[in-house]
């Protein structure tokens, strides 16, 4: 069994993105820009925010902080969030989740621009995706896909399961596969008997926010396993998968933490770069 090593591999990715943001910076004279609007004091998301800017700048990529107080008016976040739509030195702009409770997440989002949106959130980068032209893609199954590229792991023709329907993960991941040339089957809280459909797999991935739900007697020998689960169990992080028994079965399996998570913050910096790089 091979661990898919997402901690290296997003090395790697930053590595390469560090040049091409200095090839930028000569070209155009400024660097690329990324703003990041956090709202509140999560302390999940502060943790978050705080990663994505140690990323920024070990890449080279200066990053404009927004840090409003949890009572922010709606109509204060929509300006912030247009000023920044306005700035020519930010390339891309994502707002941190969740919101505080009285912010429509929806709102918000839809005053960043398509081409700014470093999240692939917004419909038209959501609807390209689905019609088969992707422009900018989700960052966790972007970052599955460079994964299984960087290993060697061929997709054209391949059964790929997906557990997990979210419009984050599920279903981008479902149409990353597909365009893949992958027959993909979405599975999700209403499908009936799981196993045996998650047992065809020679793709699995688990996306769906329960801990150490897949359990070895789902996995058929041989197969590729990905897991996008962070869960916390008994005060240790998790995965959706029971690593151990699918560690006796998987050719292939991303550990938690360590494998997908690290790929999601190095496909956040390489959207934010593609983003200059289409409009400097």
């Amino acid at each position: 069994m091979t661990i898919l090593d997402g901690k290296e591999t997003a090395r790697a990715v930053r590595e390469e993105l560090k040049v091409r943001a200095e090839a930028f910076k000569a070209a155009y004279g400024k660097e690329i820009g990324l703003a990041v609007v956090l709202i509140g004091d999560d302390p999940a998301s502060r943790i978050y925010v705080g990663n994505k800017v140690r990323a920024c700048a070990e890449v080279g990529i200066r990053s404009v902080l927004k840090a409003l107080p949890a009572d922010t008016s709606e109509e204060e976040a929509v300006r912030v969030i247009e000023e920044l739509a306005a700035d020519d030195g930010v390339h891309g702009i994502l707002v941190q989740l969740p919101l505080p409770p009285h912010l429509d997440e929806k709102k918000l989002l839809s005053r960043i621009p398509a081409e700014k949106d470093v999240d692939g959130f917004l419909p038209e980068n959501a609807g390209a995706l689905a019609l088969g032209a992707p422009r900018t893609v989700s960052c966790t199954p972007k970052g599955v896909m460079e994964l299984l590229r960087r290993y060697d792991i061929p997709v054209r023709g391949r059964r790929a399961v997906v557990v997990g329907r979210s419009a984050i993960v599920g279903r981008p991941m479902a149409l990353l596969l597909l365009n893949a040339d992958a027959t993909v089957t979405v599975c999700h809280s209403h499908t009936r008997d799981l196993a045996d459909i998650t047992r065809e797999a020679d793709i699995l991935v688990a996306a769906v926010g329960k801990p150490r739900f897949v359990t070895a007697d789902m996995i058929k020998d041989g197969a590729v396993v990905i897991d996008v689960g962070i869960n916390r169990l008994d005060g240790k992080l998790v995965g959706d998968v029971d690593y151990e028994g699918a560690a006796e079965k998987a050719s292939f399996l991303t550990p938690v933490p360590g494998g997908v998570g690290p790929m999601t913050i190095a496909m956040l910096l390489s959207n934010t770069v593609e983003a200059a790089e289409r409009r400097p």
